[in-house]
């Protein structure tokens, strides 16, 4: 083990001294004070893109876990790659989690929850770790580790900064002072005392214990160019200080637990417990195999998509959820709970394989969960997409809000037959866009029988009851000689342009007298 720096020295490699001691920072991050086996978790994604899929299955099971345990669920941005940083990204998450019911409940006190903002506390550990001679500051530039790369490749070498490859890993303080005199800024390094001989063993509370190879990577704990942490580092001293208890995250971070470990063990904190969550994977079109979410090539893998389409993110949600809780569906099937979030999810049920993400099976959660809103509900989801995101569906419903209501009300109101064609709030208005005229579309395929419904606008009247109406249909279909069903088809056709609707006498109604006469005539003299 070599030898600690002085504290002068540290404060001129890091460029200040340490704001805190680290017994500064215990008292300043105390053990949180949570009831017996409440979960600490959170979500930490980066702010370099759009809010994944895969992204939104991890902070649920955050969420899910810390909630039902009486426990804290954090949002903690990892903004330290500011190389990558897309703008507005945070408030893409943010917004995301808040119309998924994903609400954070952290206290400022164990903040800021912006690793940018934590830069004290990263410098203060790691000149810890300087004094102690378990970190050693690395001049090596790009250019020197690039050669480094390509002399361990031609070699058959396995690449990375690491024994006799870290050249620094030694350097003398004469060493370091000669270099900062000449105006170098180094980047701070583990000094790993790892064997990949010898093999660690780690706790994973889904996939049990886990042998991996000793890390001897003198990994970058500090940055040269900006000071920050890499994200190894940042999540060492973040989920210690926050207090954190289980992290859930993908599968692959897998080849990174053992130098998680080895860092938490190198600090003798107790490290959290790991939930190394499966992938979220779809059948290809092409090949039929299954393959991973790409957000190259799949619409879906962005959580935009589903909000733009009008997906009900509770549908989505608890999708998601019975992913993660493959007995929930059952148990809600019984009758046993209501939703996900009465349902316990155990840590050690959580898949540990591919996790198939199934647009048709979505789409039926969704249908049964539409199927359960009272029609003022419905109408209020569909109203509120289309003002978001459809600014002409949003015209029509604003200039007769009640039409839309009634039309939403069919076949609503019967508990043996409820209705499930319903999917999406874009889907909902386009199945019943002939309601509107501007929209409707005449079907030129089908060939009317026009004395049909000659004979049924010699007898209609819009205040008939149901049973008066049908009693009509029955008339006209007996001194035709036809089938009931084929006057109703002639009309069915004649008012929706479609051969599958709902209930018809239910349609007449909402549609009203005048506008059922005009489409008929329509057809009459087309």
């Amino acid at each position: 083990m070599r030898k600690g720096l002085s504290a002068d020295l540290i404060a001129r490699v890091l460029g200040n001294a340490p704001k805190y001691t680290l017994a500064e920072l215990e008292e300043k991050y105390p053990p949180r004070n949570l009831p017996d086996g409440a979960f600490v978790t959170r979500f930490a994604p980066s702010p370099t893109g759009y809010m994944h899929i895969g992204g939104l299955y991890q902070a649920f099971v955050d969420c899910k876990l810390a909630r039902q345990s009486g426990g804290v669920f954090m949002l903690r941005i990892e903004d330290t790659d500011t190389k990558r940083e897309v703008a507005d990204a945070v408030k893409i998450i943010e917004d995301s989690m808040h119309r998924f019911g994903l609400e954070y409940n952290d206290v400022p006190e164990y903040g800021p929850y912006y690793q940018s903002q934590r830069k004290d506390i990263y410098h203060s550990v790691v000149a810890d770790l300087l004094a102690r001679g378990l970190a050693y500051p690395c001049f090596l530039t790009a250019e020197d580790m690039e050669k480094i790369r390509e002399n361990q490749k031609s070699a058959g070498f396995a690449t990375g900064i690491y024994g006799e490859f870290a050249r620094d890993r030694d350097i003398s303080e004469e060493e370091i002072i000669r270099h900062l005199n000449v105006g170098e800024v180094p980047s701070i390094r583990l000094y790993s005392t790892g064997n990949p001989d010898n093999r660690i063993f780690c706790k994973d509370a889904v996939r049990g214990s886990i042998g991996f190879p000793e890390n001897n990577e003198d990994i970058v704990l500090i940055k040269s160019n900006d000071g920050l942490p890499t994200y190894h580092f940042a999540h060492l001293c973040d989920d210690h200080f926050m207090r954190t208890t289980h992290v859930v995250r993908g599968e692959e971070w897998l080849p990174s637990f053992p130098l998680h470990i080895q860092l938490f063990r190198m600090m003798e904190w107790t490290p959290p417990l790991y939930i190394h969550t499966s992938t979220i994977d779809k059948i290809d079109e092409e090949t039929g195999k299954q393959r991973k979410l790409s957000k190259r090539h799949d619409p879906e893998a962005n959580v935009a998509f589903f909000l733009q389409d009008g997906w009900p993110t509770e549908a989505v949600l608890e999708y998601l959820g019975n992913i993660a809780a493959s007995g929930y569906e059952e148990a809600k099937s019984k009758g046993q709970v209501k939703s996900i979030w009465e349902y316990d999810l155990k840590p050690k049920k959580i898949p540990i394989s591919g996790a198939l993400f199934d647009m048709k099976k979505l789409e039926w959660w969704a249908k049964e969960y539409i199927a359960t809103l009272p029609v003022d509900k419905l109408v209020s989801c569909v109203r509120d997409w289309a003002e978001e995101y459809d600014t002409q569906w949003a015209s029509r419903i604003g200039d007769n809000p009640e039409y839309l209501k009634n039309i939403l009300a069919i076949e609503r109101d019967n508990p043996k037959r409820i209705r499930k064609d319903f999917i999406t709030w874009k889907q909902t208005l386009q199945e019943v866009s002939y309601f509107w005229d501007d929209l409707f579309l005449p079907n030129k395929e089908y060939e009317f029988n026009k004395d049909l419904l000659n004979a049924f606008l010699a007898t209609f009247d819009i205040c008939d009851d149901k049973d008066s109406w049908w009693a009509k249909i029955v008339t006209i279909a007996a001194d035709k000689g036809v089938k009931n069903g084929d006057v109703a088809m002639n009309l069915r056709v004649a008012l929706t342009g479609r051969t599958n609707t709902p209930d018809l006498y239910s349609i007449i109604q909402v549609m009203g007298g005048d506008r059922v006469v005009s489409r008929i005539k329509d057809v009459i003299n087309g």
